[in-house]
């Protein structure tokens, strides 16, 4: 299993480094400190996983790992960061890795996070499911109901009550029910907050009327 390494931090190479040297079926190929070194590897080595920091100086390894499929098609990637919140995992997932896993893992999960992911699986860090879970419970977006959330992108993406009632097939009148009971979750006292919200998960188009 050919292994490369994505990551700006010499610690963290070294250590990854000497956890594979213990297995005689892993090898690593190469390493990269930054995105252009990292497509020059990816292109040169061909590799089977491919182990990348999600934050490098300047760069996002979701970027990288964009890059990466296309020279790269066989490669199947492994997230790699200290820290990760719920909006860095959504869209480590929408670029369907293979993987997600905190440098503080211990060897042995870096080793079964590896050979799982050999195997066509995915793995993800225990502490990153625990993470989202309690950003989930925490979240007061989370509380709404599917309507509710339905009703919340639409502001958030700029659209009036009248709108919103045309597009969800309802009246005004239950579009400002629904708006009420947004604004007493989330706690807020206008739209224009609530949108704010909204927009800071991802949703709408970052407007505001």
């Amino acid at each position: 299993m050919r292994l490369v390494i994505i990551d700006d931090h010499p610690l963290v190479l070294q250590g990854i480094e000497s956890i594979v040297d213990m297995e005689n079926d892993i090898k690593v190929v190469g390493t990269a400190t930054s995105g252009e070194q990292a497509v020059e590897l990816l292109q040169e080595t061909q590799p089977d996983i491919a182990m990348v920091d999600l934050r490098l100086p300047g760069e996002s390894g979701l970027d990288i790992i964009k890059m990466g499929k296309e020279i790269a098609p066989e490669c199947r990637f492994i997230i790699l960061t200290s820290y990760s919140g719920r909006a860095d995992v959504q869209q480590a997932m929408e670029q369907k890795v293979a993987g997600y896993l905190l440098k503080e893992a211990l060897p042995e999960e870096i080793l079964a996070a590896i050979c799982l992911v050999a195997k066509g699986r995915t793995y993800i860090d225990p502490g990153i499911m625990q993470l989202v879970y309690s950003q989930d419970k925490h979240d007061p977006i989370e509380q709404l109901t599917s309507r509710e959330k339905q009703v919340l992108a639409a502001i958030a993406e700029g659209k009036s009550n009248r709108e919103i009632a045309h597009d969800l097939y309802v009246t005004e009148y239950t579009v400002k029910k629904h708006m009420s009971q947004i604004l007493s979750k989330l706690e807020v006292s206008d739209r224009t907050q609530a949108a704010i919200m909204a927009i800071e998960k991802g949703w709408g188009r970052q407007e505001i009327v």
